[in-house]
């Protein structure tokens, strides 16, 4: 393998790590909101709920900058492709996003009950609506998206939004929900007590079951449908673009990489392992423990789709041999080779920051102070 090989490879597993951190770190944040109405029956119990996380939310945010950042500069033409195809979903996406600060900064500043129901309201739909899009974004991937390029590499997407809401991308979307939810509930127990710790450690009981049934269904969901396979595309050091490719569909092709890797299939076993793990950890009380394996559940998950994906990024259902892939997505080895770089010194830096911001504000919240006026607090 050349070096611009290599480097699309290395591109291709940091973006994967890039998602994965996003879905752990800021789907723990948006689970919280998801669950505050019910973890929270008292105005006191959902503020405490969002002080747990209140130092950190915002910050997290920076996983989705580099996400986005790294689609863009490593993989323009997916970005293009993806981010205009799927405009509405985006809007939405956005939307929600933008209502999210506001429920944090508005919430508590009148005291009244119906001020404080509405923004909790909007702090549940900005937190469940976006992790359904992040995971059914992955199910229509398994799926193909109805996209073609003409003959100048103009791309037209010729689906609809309704489209994107089939039974497997909601089922996708669901999961991603249930361990958004799963990682909010054991980020309360962190920094909860008494009635509001035992809600919680409720939640991550129910969420991380349904989230090993869906992951199973899913599995055999994938096994059962149409994948994709490369069988043929410009030679080495040849141009690669999706005009100049044969990719056929063919029933449990989605599976073709683990059968010849079987070391792949330590993806899915983290996966199950990790929510088996995290239900089991919760009801021992071990929250920070649960934390770690549901990290881990997150991890195997978004591993074994991408697994199963690769060499696709965004396989199209309207054409199979159009469809993007490593090798004809990304960008020049001299960019690619550039953002290593910046990568090997910032990636590391965020990590840094991030652990070093949870280990100072570590412990427990207490209600007692939220209640005596704390200006610091949500």
């Amino acid at each position: 393998m050349g070096l611009y090989a290599t480097l699309q490879v290395i591109w291709w597993l940091l973006l994967g790590v890039l998602l994965m951190a996003l879905a752990v770190m800021v789907g723990m944040d948006m689970g919280v909101g998801a669950i505050l109405r019910y973890v929270g029956r008292t105005d006191l119990e959902r503020r405490v709920a969002l002080n747990i996380i209140g130092p950190h939310w915002d910050g997290n945010q920076v996983w989705f900058v580099l996400g986005g950042g790294a689609i863009f500069a490593a993989f323009p033409l997916l970005y293009a492709t993806a981010f205009s195809g799927f405009y509405v979903v985006m809007l939405l996406l956005l939307w929600t996003m933008i209502l999210r600060p506001l429920g944090f900064e508005y919430r508590s500043q009148i005291e009244r009950p119906a001020w404080r129901n509405t923004w909790d309201w909007v702090l549940f739909v900005s937190g469940a609506v976006p992790m359904i899009v992040f995971g059914a974004a992955f199910g229509n991937l398994l799926r193909g998206v109805p996209f073609h390029f003409e003959w100048d590499m103009t791309s037209f997407y010729t689906g609809s939004f309704l489209g994107l809401l089939n039974p497997f991308a909601l089922l996708t979307g669901v999961l991603a929900l249930s361990l958004a939810a799963m990682m909010g509930a054991l980020m309360v127990m962190n920094g909860a007590e008494g009635a509001l710790f035992q809600r919680a450690r409720g939640v991550v009981q129910v969420t991380a079951g349904v989230a090993i049934a869906l992951f199973a269904v899913g599995g055999l969901w994938v096994h059962a449908m149409p994948g994709y396979r490369l069988i043929g595309g410009p030679g080495p050091g040849v141009p690669q673009t999706p005009l100049q490719q044969s990719v056929v569909t063919v029933p449990g092709a989605w599976l073709t990489n683990f059968g010849a890797y079987p070391l792949l299939w330590l993806a899915p076993l983290v996966g199950f392992g990790g929510m088996i793990g995290a239900w089991l950890a919760a009801r021992a009380d071990r929250s920070h423990l649960g934390w770690w394996l549901g990290a881990l559940a997150w991890s195997g998950v978004i591993a074994t789709a991408g697994a199963a994906l690769f060499p696709f990024m965004l396989p199209s259902s309207t054409d199979p041999s159009m469809s993007l892939t490593v090798w004809n997505a990304s960008s020049s080895k001299d960019t690619l080779l550039w953002m290593a770089g910046f990568a090997a010194v910032f990636v590391p830096l965020i990590l840094w920051y991030t652990s070093w911001a949870f280990w100072v504000m570590r412990g427990k919240v207490s209600a007692e102070k939220i209640a005596r006026g704390d200006e610091h607090a949500y």
